[in-house]
C-alpha cells in the first residue's frame, strides 16, 4: 500500500525524497546508505523507527508535517520535543538537548565524531540503545538522576571518554555500555547497580580502579576484560555471579578477594591473578 518504507539500497547515491502517502519509517531504513547525502521526510509520515538514518549527512521535514521537526542544529525530534531520534553525522562541539526530552532514540548521536561534549537534561529518563556509539571525540558526559538503565553499547568505542558521572538512579549497566572506552580511567558505580552487563567495560586500556557497590549481584561476561592497567578491584558479598572472563586479561590485577559463595566462571580472572575467598 506504500505506507511503509523499510530499505533503501546501501548503493544509492545523492537525494532521497520519500514518497507522499508513506506514513512509517522504519528502523534502520536508511541506516547503511553511506552515499546518501540527504533524506527529506514527507507531511505524511506519522512514525519513524529508531536509527533510521544512521550516518545520512542531513534529514529534512516538511513543513507540513505534525508528528516531526528539526531544531537549529539539524536534529530530528517528535514535534511535541519528548525524543531525539538524530542529530547530523557532522555535527561538531558541544550539544545541547533540548529541555523536556525524555527519551533518546536508539542510535541518535551514534558516529558524530565531533561531538566533544553533551548536556543531558533531568527529563531525560530513557537513554536508547548505542546512542552515543562511536562519538570517538567525546570526552565527557554527566548522565542525570532520571536516568535508570544505561544500555546496550550506549557509549561503546567513545575512545576520549575521560569521565563519566553515574546517577545513583542507575539500576542496570547494559552489555558494552562502555566497551572500548580506552581513555576512561576511573569509574564509580552507585549503589544502585545490580547488574553490570557482558563486556559492559571490556577494552577500556587505561581504567586503574574500581569500586562495585554492594548492590551488585551480577557481573556479567567479559565485564572487564582487557583492562589491562586495573590493578584494584572490590567484590562486595552481594556478588552472586562472576561470569566467564569477567577479568581476563587484566594483567595487572595480582590479587582479587571475592565472596565464598560466588559463582565463578571459565577463566573469570587472568592466569596469574591470586584470587581470594573470603
Amino acid at each position: 500500500d506504500g505506507k511503509k518504507i523499510l530499505y533503501l539500497p546501501p548503493g544509492f547515491s545523492g537525494h532521497y525524497t520519500i514518497p507522499k502517502g508513506v506514513t512509517t519509517i522504519g528502523e534502520k531504513a536508511f541506516y547503511d546508505c553511506d552515499n546518501l547525502t540527504s533524506v527529506t521526510i514527507p507531511d505524511s509520515v506519522t512514525t519513524i523507527g529508531d536509527g533510521a538514518f544512521g550516518c545520512v549527512p542531513s534529514v529534512k521535514v516538511a513543513s507540513g508535517n505534525r508528528h516531526y521537526k528539526i531544531d537549529l542544529h539539524g536534529a530530528l525530534l517528535t514535534r511535541d520535543g519528548k525524543k531525539i531520534l538524530y542529530l547530523p553525522p557532522g555535527f561538531s562541539g558541544h550539544y545541547t538537548i533540548p529541555k523536556g526530552v525524555t527519551t533518546i532514540g536508539r542510535s541518535a548521536f551514534a558516529w558524530c565524531k565531533n561531538l566533544t561534549s553533551v548536556t543531558i537534561p533531568d527529563s531525560v529518563t530513557t537513554i536508547g540503545e548505542r546512542a552515543f556509539d562511536g562519538c570517538k571525540n567525546l570526552t565527557s558526559v554527566t548522565i542525570p538522576d532520571s536516568v535508570t538503565t544505561i544500555g546496550k553499547n550506549t557509549f561503546a568505542c567513545c575512545f576520549n571518554l575521560t569521565s563519566v558521572t553515574i546517577p545513583d538512579s542507575v539500576t542496570n549497566i547494559g552489555d558494552r555500555a562502555f566497551f572500548g572506552c580506552w581513555k576512561l580511567t576511573t569509574v564509580t558505580i552507585p549503589d544502585s547497580v545490580t547488574t553490570i552487563g557482558n563486556w559492559a567495560f571490556a577494552n577500556c586500556h587505561k581504567l586503574t580502579s574500581v569500586t562495585i557497590p554492594d548492590s551488585v549481584k551480577t557481573i556479567g561476561d567479559r565485564a572487564f576484560s582487557g583492562c589491562r592497567r586495573l590493578t584494584s578491584v572490590t567484590i562486595p558479598n552481594s556478588v552472586t555471579t562472576i561470569g566467564d572472563q569477567a577479568f581476563f586479561y587484566c594483567t595487572a590485577l595480582t590479587t582479587v578477594t571475592i565472596p565464598r559463595n560466588c559463582k565463578v566462571g571459565r577463566d573469570a580472572f587472568h592466569s596469574w591473578s591470586k584470587v581470594i575467598r573470603r
